[in-house]
């Protein structure tokens, strides 16, 4: 198989670094993982988030561009764990509609995002990972992490509400959409065969396939 990328989306606890680890070992391809703790203002941020909203989103944005130049350029194929999009098109975008980034903020931020899409390659593949909130709280439960045990389920939803709405106007390459409420990728090796063989299709270029 030729040099491939995908990329991985999907709202927060619905599985994907667990699956951006699962194809990598299955298809032998390098995983790349999102990692946001070297931000410099998310500790400003959750402090005061209209007047510091900006600022992180941007940093987030050019870490973004930066990593998806460093896998554009691999020589080997790589699957991403969340793309380059999803800072702007879902977590600013709510941060907006929230009130927590200035109408004129939120307006540069959307020129430098799409400057920078006209001028980077998309993904061979997107797969969106769908999953309903509940399904969502129990994955977060389960992992544990204490900074996200007291998340607000509505958070969550307009995060789906966002996903689905781009998912459905993305016109920069083929996406998979796959219903992580439905398929249990990690307990059941049956299932994750089912998401490899869609993904082989859809990189083949055969028609939208969604997986239920």
């Amino acid at each position: 198989m030729k040099k491939r990328f995908v990329a991985i989306a999907g709202n927060v606890g619905v599985g994907k670094s667990t699956l951006t680890q699962l194809l990598a070992e299955q298809l032998q391809w390098e995983p790349f993982f999102e990692a946001v703790d070297d931000n410099p203002y998310l500790a400003d941020f959750y402090q005061d988030m209209p007047k510091w909203s900006f600022h992180s989103q941007v940093f987030f944005l050019s870490r973004r561009l930066r990593h998806h130049h460093e896998l554009m350029s691999r020589p080997h194929s790589v699957i991403q764990d969340r793309s380059v999009y999803e800072d702007a098109e879902i977590f600013a975008r709510n941060l907006y509609d929230q009130r927590s980034m200035d109408p004129r903020d939120y307006k540069s931020y959307r020129e430098l995002y799409e400057t920078m899409c006209a001028l980077v390659p998309p993904p061979d593949l997107v797969i969106y990972l769908r999953a309903d909130v509940e399904t969502l709280l129990r994955r977060i439960e389960k992992r544990g992490r204490d900074y996200e045990q007291g998340i607000d389920p509505g958070y969550l939803e307009r995060l789906n509400c966002l996903y689905d709405a781009w998912i459905d106007n993305f016109k920069l390459g083929p996406v998979l959409t796959i219903h992580a409420d439905r398929l249990n990728f990690v307990t059941t090796p049956e299932h994750l065969e089912l998401i490899l063989e869609a993904m082989k299709q859809r990189l083949a270029g055969r028609d939208s396939i969604i997986l239920q």
